[in-house]
């Protein structure tokens, strides 16, 4: 079984194989998690009394009047999306799950803290999420990773969000240099990240997406060498049956431990944000440089709100080379982020002309670099040209842009 749309299939497919072998290299150097907090499936679903009335057209209403009544946050969005609430397991597994609902109920103000960090972020990252179907639960690996902190970085070098190491970041088409970081843009990092779960899940492991999370903790060639090892012992080689590093055995206990708790934050004296169920941003989209501060004055919003949506413009201001999308309070005037964008629609705004059908390679060009510059992903550009080798690539190399 797999998670992936056909869509995805046919943007990943063609060059899956070359991502995967420069994704284990990177894996090889690190296991990319930097965070101390984490979180886990919830497993008291939302319930009515059952009892049937009389008449079946009475029942029939008072469940739609419940569900009016029923409050809808991005909390229970979240809940909603949940997959693996539920599931059975043997004891040994469910006592390791437990174990970090001890820990985190344990200091109720850390999970609030965290939380609220994820103020700006859940709903849209549930939101990607839901679209791609896979299960809500996905959602929380940042607070495992980063404690929902868009800066964080790890002594080993993994940043962002999702704590992507350099490597890895590269091997996914995340840009990085010295004006900006495509790991610690959110937007980016978190669709390079479910790319990364989703492509791990159907290369290696039959869809099996509890497998890739520990492969994207501790690499795939770590996983599989574990799982070849507990089938040659008669095991089934799923993630509870696996020796793996102790920090890859404890990494889906305590995401499964943290939606525990989200599930039932009153079961554990955990209180959490009011977050609105749409995102809290929006984003335009530009072919010019702008600084934060310059778009601050304009939009008449504080710059520091600015830099806390765009933790990748590591310099204070947008360059259209490294990155062409800035992410602004949702709030802001419509009429102002046409401005911004040259006039253009305030949600969608793309101020830049049409994107050419081909490109010819300059010496210093990368895949990352020419993707990023068509607003592409490196994926993309590698099946349109049928790439297998993004480092063979060669000066003078005349590249498609669109399926035309």
């Amino acid at each position: 079984m797999t998670y992936r749309t056909i869509r995805q299939r046919l943007l990943l497919g063609a060059g899956s194989t070359v991502i995967m072998s420069l994704l284990l290299a990177a894996a090889a150097n690190s296991q990319a998690s930097a965070t101390r907090f984490d979180p886990a499936p919830r497993l008291a679903s939302n319930t009515h009394d059952a009892s049937a009335p009389a008449h079946p057209e009475v029942t029939h209403v008072h469940f739609w009047e419940e569900l009016m009544l029923e409050p809808q946050d991005a909390w229970s969005k979240l809940r909603e999306s949940f997959h693996w609430r539920g599931q059975s397991l043997p004891a040994e597994a469910q006592a390791r799950i437990d174990e970090w609902i001890d820990h985190y109920r344990s200091s109720p103000e850390n999970v609030a803290e965290i939380t609220e960090r994820a103020s700006p972020w859940l709903a849209w990252i549930t939101q990607q999420i839901s679209e791609r179907n896979l299960p809500g639960e996905l959602a929380l690996i940042p607070f495992v990773e980063s404690s929902f902190d868009p800066n964080a970085r790890s002594h080993r070098g993994a940043a962002g969000l999702w704590q992507f190491m350099p490597g890895t970041g590269d091997a996914l088409g995340l840009v990085r240099n010295g004006n900006y970081d495509g790991r610690l843009d959110v937007v980016t990092s978190t669709n390079a990240a479910l790319d990364y779960l989703e492509m791990q899940a159907d290369q290696w492991y039959e869809g099996d997406l509890q497998l890739s999370l520990a492969a994207y903790n501790a690499g795939a060639g770590t996983v599989n060498k574990a799982k070849q090892h507990a089938e040659s012992q008669g095991l089934q080689g799923n993630y509870w049956n696996l020796s793996l590093p102790q920090e890859t055995m404890h990494y889906l206990p305590k995401l499964l431990a943290i939606a525990t708790i989200i599930d039932d934050p009153e079961r554990y004296n955990v209180s959490l944000p009011d977050i609105h169920t749409e995102p809290a941003f929006a984003k335009v989209k530009l072919e010019h440089s702008v600084t934060l501060s310059e778009a601050s004055t304009l939009l008449q919003v504080d710059k520091s709100a600015l830099a806390d949506l765009n933790p990748g413009l590591l310099n204070g201001a947008l360059n259209p080379s490294s990155a062409q999308t800035l992410l602004v309070p949702e709030d802001v005037d419509h009429g102002v982020l046409a401005e911004l964008s040259n006039g253009t629609d305030e949600r969608q705004s793309v101020a830049s002309a049409d994107i050419p059908d081909t490109y010819r390679v300059e010496s210093g060009d990368s895949l990352s670099v020419i993707a990023s510059r068509y607003n592409l992903s490196a994926q993309e550009l590698m099946r349109l040209n049928e790439i297998e080798r993004p480092e063979a690539l060669q000066a003078g190399q005349l590249l498609t842009l669109s399926g035309r």
